[in-house]
This record gives structure tokens, C-alpha cells and sequence, in this order.
């Protein structure tokens, strides 16, 4: 099938999925979720095959991880598609109504968007997740993943569609395209005569590209240069606690830990403790000329350490005198992702929250909480790092736009 029919088929079941009632779309959801597991030997199958390549070929450790299905995680993509069932459907909520002086009741209504494409990388996940999210919210999806988890997501999409089959659902909905060269990519980021919005999920290289040559209204998500800040006050152990889950839990994500900034009030007592406690994980702390100093284990950093998303066990620490200081490290060298802070100062926690620029900010918490699952929202369709239309995790709201309904009784403008 062509990129031209793909589009046309998904412009299609569009309109009917925007119509489809909760009911139905919640019952597609379930026999998706019951289909994955039923697949579940096939989909780690075909992942073992994808992870092999993906050694062969000398992919990285974070990478690797991304990569990697197992049947805890697609446990958890089952129970993603089961809790996206569960939640409200936003479609059809009545946002505002109110009447004018001449009579007319004018509102807003909640709609699909209508076809959404996205494209990413190495992660199997993001297939279900993506499907789950759009279904939910009425839109048909079309998906470009990468050429390393390619036979991961044919295995899944084929559980997912059996499971729309046997709702009695368009599997139309659903549509993934299997032709992996890059021109093909390049041409489905010219689709616009079908495709509504698209969205990258992956590195830095891919989103570039995609927002440099998509014709179709892009919204980023993704790279996760995220830092942690030790403020003087804080609590050494709490700190180490939550930079050791945020840096080593899970390495290739985009909401780990990168980089570090720790006042230098409390750097002599608390650098050695960093050490001491990231060397149960082998993680290599890539340290300014004063951090090195304090400990001479680390690797003294380059400019390039700061704006680094490593996806691996690396971390950047830089040393600053103030909070000032440390806010302004990272608002320059931030991907606006997820950003924290350790204190127990409030004015310091408020004055972090107020000035840092980010779409999550934290105090005394993991930066690794900026996930659709953990906000509420059952999965998510990525991180949206810009400032219009959605910011943060993006679940079912984010993938929906309003129409204005206008009731009348008649009126004509004069």
C-alpha cells in the first residue's frame, strides 16, 4: 500500500472513528489490551530478533533498554490501553455556551483531531501507547517507527488490530508503515493533504528533522537534558535517594536525570557521598574544574557535558554559588523538559518553580515522575517540550481540538 493510500484510508475511518461513543471505543481498548497478551510469545519473538540486529549493529546500552520488551513491560502496555479505557472520554464535552445579545447561543465542543502520524525511534512501547491514546480520542494514527524495532511493532500492531476485529472496529484505525528507508519517512512528512498534526518521539537528530522538513503542523516532544539542583539545605540523604532513582532507574528515557548543579556551600560534604553512592551503578560523574578538584575521580567536563542527553550511566555536575546561579545553568542549557530541585527552603523551592523554564519542575522529587501513567493520564503519546497547543505529557486532551457549535433561532446579520 502506498503512503498516498495509507493517508487516504486513515482520512476515511477518521470521520467515523470521531463518532464512535465511549462504550465502543473503551471495548476496542480492552480486546486490544487481551490481544497483546494472547501475542505475547510472537511479540517477544520478534523483539529478540530486533534486539539481536540491534547488538550486532553496536547500538547502546540506553538505547538497548528502550528497545527491550519483556513480560513485565508488555504487562504494562496492557494495563497503559486497559487505564486509557477507564478515563473520561473528552470527546463531545461542551467547553463554554453562552448567548449572545442578538440571541445566539454560541460554544465550544470538544473534537479529534483527526489523523495523526507519528514518527519514532526504538522503542516498541510508543506503538501500543500512541494507538491507545488516539483511539481514545477519536483520531486514526498512522505510525513511522524506526528500522531497529521494525519487527517488534509489526508483531504489535497485528494484536492490536486483532483486537479492534474482534470489537467489530475499523483496523483502519490503526495503520502502521512498514517500508523502514528514510525516503519514505522524508515523503509521510509531506502528507498534509491527510495528515492533521504529526509527532516525533526520539532523539534530537529525528525531531530536527522532522520539524525542519514537515509540511504537517509539528508538535515536539522528546529530548530530556534534565537536571537535579542540591540546594544548601538540603537533605543529603533524600538527595542521594532521588538522584540515584532519577540517573540509574532507567537510563535511555527522557525524563532521567543528565546533570547535575550542587551549591557549592555544601560541595566538599556532599560530592564524596555523590561518589561514594553512584559507584554502586558505575556511573561516571563528568565534573567542572571546582567539582574535580573536590573529588579527583571525576572526569572534568566539556562545554559540550552540559547540554548532553547521555541515555547512559554519565552524569554532569556543576558547581554553582547560588540559587541564581544554578537557575540560569539550567534554563541556558535545558531542553525544557523536566527539571528538580532538592531544598528545604520554601522560598528556594517557590522561587525554582516560578523562574525555572520547564514543562515539569520539581521539589524533592525524581525528575523520573514526567510520565502519562504517572500524572493520571494512563500513557501518553511523548513529552511535549514547546509552549503551543500542549506542554508536558500529552494525553487525551492534548490530542483533541474544539469547534465552535452555534444554536439559533433564525438570526440573520444585518
Amino acid at each position: 500500500m502506498t503512503l498516498q493510500e495509507i493517508g487516504k484510508q486513515a482520512q476515511e475511518v477518521s470521520r467515523k472513528l470521531g463518532i464512535l461513543g465511549a462504550e465502543e471505543k473503551n471495548q476496542g481498548l480492552l480486546k486490544a489490551a487481551a490481544c497483546l497478551l494472547e501475542g505475547q510469545e510472537e511479540i517477544l519473538s520478534a523483539n529478540k530478533a530486533d534486539m539481536e540486529r540491534g547488538k550486532a549493529s553496536g547500538m547502546n546500552q540506553g538505547l538497548l533498554d528502550r528497545l527491550k520488551l519483556t513480560p513485565a513491560r508488555i504487562q504494562a502496555v496492557a494495563d497503559g490501553l486497559r487505564q486509557i479505557a477507564a478515563l473520561e472520554d473528552p470527546i463531545g464535552e461542551v467547553l463554554s455556551m453562552k448567548q449572545r445579545p442578538n440571541g445566539l447561543l454560541i460554544g465550544q465542543k470538544r473534537v479529534p483531531l483527526g489523523v495523526i502520524g507519528i514518527i519514532y525511534e526504538a522503542r516498541p512501547n510508543v506503538t501500543a501507547d500512541a494507538f491507545g491514546l488516539c483511539f481514545k480520542s477519536g483520531n486514526a494514527v498512522i505510525l513511522k517507527g524506526g528500522s531497529d524495532a521494525i519487527a517488534s511493532n509489526q508483531a504489535i500492531v497485528a494484536c492490536l488490530k486483532q483486537g479492534l476485529k474482534k470489537a467489530g472496529l475499523p483496523e483502519e484505525a490503526l495503520q502502521l508503515i512498514e517500508d523502514t528507508d528514510r525516503a519514505v519517512a522524508q515523503a509521510f512528512m509531506k502528507l498534509n493533504q491527510y495528515v492533521d498534526v504529526l509527532i516525533p518521539r526520539g532523539g534530537a537528530g529525528l525531531i530536527r528533522a522532522v520539524v525542519e522538513n514537515s509540511t504537517i503542523p509539528v508538535i515536539e516532544t522528546g529530548t530530556g537534558n534534565c537536571h537535579i539542583f542540591v540546594d544548601e539545605t538540603a537533605d543529603f540523604d533524600m538527595a542521594l535517594d532521588i538522584i540515584m532513582n532519577a540517573k540509574t532507574q532507567r537510563i535511555g528515557v527522557c525524563n532521567a536525570c543528565e546533570s547535575l548543579v550542587v551549591h557549592k556551600a555544601i560541595a566538599k560534604r556532599f560530592l564524596p557521598l555523590l561518589k561514594k553512592r553512584l559507584d554502586e551503578k558505575q556511573v561516571e560523574i563528568r565534573g567542572d574544574e571546582a567539582a574535580c578538584k573536590i573529588v579527583p575521580e571525576f572526569t572534568l567536563a566539556s562545554e559540550e557535558d552540559w547540554g548532553m542527553e547521555y541515555l547512559d550511566y554519565i552524569l554532569s555536575c556543576k558547581l554553582a554559588d547560588s540559587i541564581d546561579q544554578a537557575i540560569a545553568h539550567i534554563n541556558y542549557y535545558n531542553t525544557k523538559h523536566s527539571e528538580a530541585i532538592i531544598t528545604n527552603d520554601y522560598a528556594n523551592a517557590q522561587k525554582f518553580l516560578n523562574e525555572v523554564d520547564a514543562a515539569a519542575v520539581y521539589v524533592n522529587a525524581s525528575t523520573r515522575f514526567t510520565d502519562g501513567c504517572e500524572f493520571g493520564f494512563g500513557a501518553e503519546i511523548g513529552i511535549s517540550n514547546q509552549k503551543l497547543h500542549a506542554r508536558g505529557p500529552m494525553g487525551l486532551k492534548e490530542l483533541t481540538t474544539t469547534k465552535y457549535i452555534i444554536y439559533g433561532n433564525g438570526q440573520v446579520r444585518p
